[in-house]
């Protein structure tokens, strides 16, 4: 998150951002619940991470009740690609193809992660 859009977000709403990260998603009551807050201030606070895009909104039924599962959006810029990384090799089970243990590709990957280790 930037910090333009840090600045822009109160603390409560810091706290909600927090914990929607932490979890890697939750319902709607149990955002409300941890966040101790009434559902009005919850919504709020939802919608707000909504409109600077920090979080998407899908509509569940959870415990025989409508309601939403709050997941975080994260931008691709903050994810860490290094573990998929051997030296400069790109792991061999990212795409579409099925990886054969037995392969030069496979083989030169793992050399490549041990040598790392040292």
């Amino acid at each position: 998150m930037s910090a333009v859009e840090e600045a822009e977000l109160s603390e409560v709403e810091l706290r909600g951002l927090e914990l929607v990260q932490d979890s890697g998603g939750i319902h709607q009551s149990d955002f409300w619940k941890q966040l101790e807050v009434d559902s009005r201030k919850g919504s709020r606070i939802l919608e707000s991470l909504e409109e600077h895009g920090l979080i998407a909104r899908e509509e569940v039924v959870y415990e025989g009740h409508n309601t939403y599962y709050i997941e975080p959006v994260y931008d691709p810029r903050d994810l860490d690609f290094g573990l998929l990384m051997a030296g400069d090799m790109l792991s061999p089970f990212i795409g579409d193809d099925e990886v054969d243990a037995n392969s030069d590709r496979f083989s030169r990957w793992i050399m490549n992660l041990a040598y790392e280790d040292r």
